[in-house]
């Protein structure tokens, strides 16, 4: 179960960042702030990986009642204009300035951090396991993610983006094959770029958005 060490190393109002949709090859990226409560942390928050739909459904509810949150998404487009990690980055700083309160410090899931943030950050990898913040936040990053495939579904049947979620799959590369690419696939991950009939070469078109931020723990 993540804990609070590292909201209590900081001891100051810290916020949890994390991000969902990564990985799949359409929908958006999605990410989610939360600064939980001093008192009254909802039970049963943990990495949303390791939980059900339901069960996220569920602690999201207690979150959203209790905590502060904002989220922030990065389109199609922009994964497709920056690369997916900027655009994950990218989202996580919206989801930070889009909190009606701003924190005083912040933990990252993963390795690198958003640029031009508010206040300190730190960056943990596996965050969402160890950290609660973290953790509450990639369960709101999930669910609304999920939310937002599970109304494309309706508009695109036929991918099974209700439970895929995006991801290549064996039944989303078919259905790739048999409907085509749809406006809400990325178009430079690879299993896109095989429907479109491209020839797959490796680039990177990293761009330089990242600023190391060195100052942790933050001051009092």
């Amino acid at each position: 179960m993540p804990s609070l060490a590292y909201e209590r190393e900081a001891g100051c109002l810290v916020a949890g960042v994390d991000e969902a949709g990564r990985g799949p090859i359409a929908g958006p990226v999605v990410a989610a702030a939360v600064i939980l409560p001093v008192r009254g942390i909802p039970r049963g928050i943990d990495d949303s990986k390791a939980m059900t739909a339901a069960e996220r459904e569920k602690v999201l509810a207690k979150i959203e009642r209790s905590s502060i949150v904002g989220v922030g998404v990065a389109s199609v487009h922009e994964i497709d204009q920056i690369n997916i990690l900027q655009a994950s980055l990218l989202a996580m700083r919206r989801a930070v300035m889009a909190m009606p309160v701003c924190p005083r410090a912040i933990l990252v899931d993963g390795n690198k951090l958003p640029y031009d943030l508010p206040c300190p950050a730190r960056a943990i990898i596996d965050g969402d396991a160890i950290s609660r913040s973290v953790a509450a936040a990639s369960i709101v990053a999930k669910v609304v993610r999920d939310r937002i495939m599970d109304a494309l579904a309706q508009s695109y049947p036929g991918f099974g983006w209700d439970h895929n979620r995006g991801y290549s799959t064996p039944d989303h590369k078919d259905a790739l094959n048999r409907l085509g690419v749809t406006p809400h696939h990325r178009r430079t991950f690879a299993s896109v770029r095989i429907a479109l009939g491209e020839q797959i070469e490796s680039t990177d078109r990293q761009l330089n958005l990242l600023i190391p931020q060195e100052d942790w723990p933050p001051s009092a």
